[in-house]
């Protein structure tokens, strides 16, 4: 049994987090994962800032953890890998613990339901058409994240909550800054809170003049008393960005993954089982898993995990990149087989906090899937893989581009 108390940085060498990807393995999750999976499946990495959290790296493990009540999200509680203060006000209800956060969560579950984001079908598949009628009405070639994308899950996201498409551009960059690795946390607070001042000043009007959408269902709470309007901002700041940025990274590292194994690909293009759609999308998630800062947690009493004890107060990460390839939950899990039942995945996490959009995302990506490669069926990679600008910098991988012709 490994206990905290007695291991040291002498005894061990603490490997650094986020790992790197190894050269040419754009669609694998960092090597060294791998080996910790192996040998070390809960062991300590150190952050920039010189924290040493635990990283668990086993499917069931994580799965063991994320469940666990004894584990707190509350980013404001003094040991969290994301800790930011004593005073430091969570971006949302994901980095709160119950009641609070179940309070908040129900008010924004019923749009995100099955039955309701099902209704947003043919919504979804109107806008998908139009994108590739205009990608076909051009040039035979393109940069798919820019003319697709991007474009489908922004539609989307700005119709249900209410928000102009035209800004698109301005919450696209500032949520850039938000999730990338790239700029210093000053840059990335700055974008926050110039979409907390947008969506701020957007709730009020919708306050005085509501409409038939989700900020409107909550700028009733607003004139209730109930929420303030910095709270919907908050809310929907976290909508916004997860509405978008992970689906326009899964469509176009989707689709960068498929055309790199042609024999998957061609399964789903030639097939009219609907079944085939909805397993690709389950298998994708499953190998490409976007999410890779890892879901953090900190311990509110002393846990086993294994073979370790973890203490109160010690912070957590749970790779779900690595968790998603563990073989002990998935046969031969570094092959992309969208024949396979992945629905067990962990790329949306587990437990009460595992995400809130699943529904509509897999919505979404189920018709762009289903639809792109049947209506450009000669779709194909106009660079070298080697050349296509992945996302090394950011919290949720993917493309900056992706040159596609036809």
């Amino acid at each position: 049994m490994t206990d905290t108390d007695t291991r040291t940085d002498s005894q061990a060498e603490i490997p650094s987090f986020p790992m790197k990807r190894a050269s040419g393995c754009p669609f694998d999750p960092p090597p060294l994962l791998g080996e910790l999976q192996s040998d070390a499946p809960v062991t300590r990495v150190r952050l920039a800032d010189g924290r040493t959290p635990w990283l668990v790296t086993k499917y069931h493990e994580q799965r063991q953890v994320l469940a666990d009540r004894r584990i707190s999200s509350d980013i404001r509680t003094p040991g969290h890998p994301y800790h930011s203060g004593e005073d430091a006000r969570p971006v949302s209800f994901i980095t709160m613990d119950d009641p609070e956060h179940l309070r908040l969560r129900r008010m924004v579950t019923a749009p995100f339901g099955i039955k309701r984001v099902e209704k947003l079908r043919p919504t979804i598949q109107a806008i998908v058409d139009d994108l590739i009628d205009a990608m076909l009405a051009g040039p035979p070639q393109a940069d798919l994240v820019e003319a697709f994308a991007l474009p489908v899950p922004s539609l989307v996201i700005s119709e249900m909550l209410g928000v102009p498409y035209a800004d698109h551009d301005f919450f696209q960059e500032n949520s850039r800054l938000m999730v990338s690795r790239a700029v210093s946390r000053s840059e990335s607070a700055a974008g926050h809170q110039r979409l907390i001042d947008y969506l701020t000043e957007l709730v009020g009007a919708k306050c005085v003049d509501p409409g038939d959408d989700l900020l409107s269902e909550l700028a009733v709470r607003v004139n209730d008393g109930e929420l303030t309007r910095g709270d919907v901002a908050e809310m929907g700041t976290l909508l916004l960005l997860a509405g978008h940025e992970t689906t326009a990274n899964m469509i176009a590292l989707g689709t960068a993954a498929l055309l790199y194994n042609p024999d998957q690909l061609a399964l789903l293009r030639d097939s009219d089982d609907p079944a085939v759609v909805t397993s690709a999308v389950e298998e994708l998630l499953r190998y490409l898993n976007i999410t890779h800062n890892g879901r953090a947690r900190v311990a509110l009493e002393d846990i086993e995990i294994g073979e370790t004890t973890v203490r109160a107060g010690e912070g957590l990460i749970m790779a779900n990149d690595i968790g998603n390839r563990d073989p002990d939950a998935f046969d031969d899990p570094d092959r992309l087989d969208i024949t396979r039942d992945a629905r067990r995945h962990v790329a949306f996490g587990f437990g009460v906090h595992q995400c809130l959009g699943q529904p509509l995302a897999r919505l979404e990506l189920q018709i762009v899937y289903r639809t792109l490669y049947r209506r450009i069926p000669t779709l194909a990679l106009d660079c070298d893989l080697s050349d296509v600008p992945f996302k090394d910098d950011a919290a949720v991988y993917g493309v900056h581009e992706l040159p596609v012709r036809w």
